[in-house]
């Protein structure tokens, strides 16, 4: 059968509403026999390395793959829990909060999952059990707040090439970015000024984001524009001046130029400039992984201190954090309009109103008055 149908359906099953988050994916455990199929799976994605196709099939299966796999496994084994992977975890616990809320707001008719791009639950799985549950209006929300070729359309890729199988498609709606959305910024800058409540600001509050290849954006990504503009308001949400942040980019691969300026660059020149003390947040990324916890929690970490730094801090990811499931919640709400009934929307908006109203001469320590 070239197309699949759904043999379960029944016309007395009552439509669903479906919310779909999704996030980059996480091997099935730290070994080496684990990471190999996840690796093949996210280094074969032509969205992440814009590489001629057969150049790369011998590259990454004569070379990266009989090295990397080894390495990257005993990376993810400092930082698996008894949960197992914290971006797997962190990314159910997000939700199943969304949902909570969502149907508190809209009733039981709205089903959330996630799905992971690469590794397990799969984005085919995923639809396939919404689509059973019955799901006829889909919205899809990967979980990047600044837009990127490699990361979200890559999604919508994977997304699209199970739709072409499908006899029968939901109404479908995909939320590219969010990276300048107001609840957003709000719920990082809430989260930075947390930690400042606990600990003395440092002299530096890097802003890191995960690095592409430059040529991506000489071909039109904007992804390096959207990190900027998100530094830019979490600055300015902060009341810092532009000599107290700074905004570099990780996580580089191969031997060509990416982003810069590059993370642990800037980290190991950073106290020959007579910055003792810096304090790190990865607005990029909305929940804690190997690249947060172990390459900036651990590794720039080194390289800052070997190199004379003296006070060196991570700020986690937002996570399931209330602000960040509220933030979350009414971005999704914002692009359910008209797929909700109408008294229900307006109620939604009254009660942000509310909240905002309550709030609105609030100040606050570190920052703008809330306005």
């Amino acid at each position: 059968m070239k197309y699949r149908g759904s043999p379960t359906f029944s016309h007395q099953q009552a439509d669903k509403l479906g919310v779909l988050i999704t996030n980059l994916g996480t091997p099935e455990a730290p070994t080496k026999s684990a990471l190999k199929p996840y690796l093949k799976q996210f280094l074969s994605d032509p969205r992440v390395v814009e590489v001629p196709r057969l150049l790369w099939w011998f590259i990454l299966n004569g070379v990266i793959l009989k090295i990397r796999p080894k390495r990257s496994a005993e990376a993810y084994k400092t930082v698996w829990t008894e949960r197992g992977s914290p971006l797997l975890y962190h990314t159910q616990d997000q939700a199943n909060a969304i949902r909570e809320k969502l149907q508190q707001q809209y009733g039981e008719h709205v089903i959330v999952d996630f799905a992971m791009r690469y590794g397990n639950p799969g984005v085919p799985e995923v639809i396939e059990r919404m689509m059973q549950a019955g799901v006829r209006k889909l919205l899809v929300l990967p979980m990047y707040p600044q837009y990127s070729a490699s990361t979200v359309a890559s999604t919508f890729d994977a997304i699209a090439a199970d739709f072409t199988q499908r006899r029968w498609m939901p109404d479908f709606r995909f939320i590219t970015h969010y990276h300048d959305y107001p609840a957003f910024i709000e719920a990082a800058a809430e989260r930075i000024e947390r930690h400042w409540e606990q600990y003395p600001r440092a002299d530096k509050l890097i802003f890191s984001y995960h690095g592409v290849p430059l040529r991506y954006l000489k071909n039109g990504d904007p992804y390096h524009c959207e990190c900027y503009k998100t530094s830019r308001l979490l600055a300015e949400r902060l009341g810092l001046n532009e000599s107290e942040y700074l905004t570099t980019f990780q996580s580089r691969f191969g031997r060509e130029e990416w982003l810069q300026p590059y993370t642990d660059e800037t980290m190991k020149s950073l106290p020959g400039n007579g910055v003792k003390s810096v304090q790190v947040f990865c607005p990029g990324f909305s929940s804690d992984c190997l690249e947060t916890i172990e390459e900036i929690g651990e590794e720039n970490r080194e390289y800052f201190i070997e190199n004379g730094g003296e006070r060196y801090e991570y700020i986690s990811a937002l996570n399931a954090e209330p602000k960040h499931i509220e933030a979350l919640t009414q971005l999704i709400s914002d692009n359910l309009h008209g797929w909700v009934p109408q008294e229900q929307q307006a109620q939604t908006l009254a009660q942000r109103q509310q909240q905002a109203d309550k709030v609105k001469n609030q100040s606050f320590p570190y920052g703008k008055t809330k306005d």
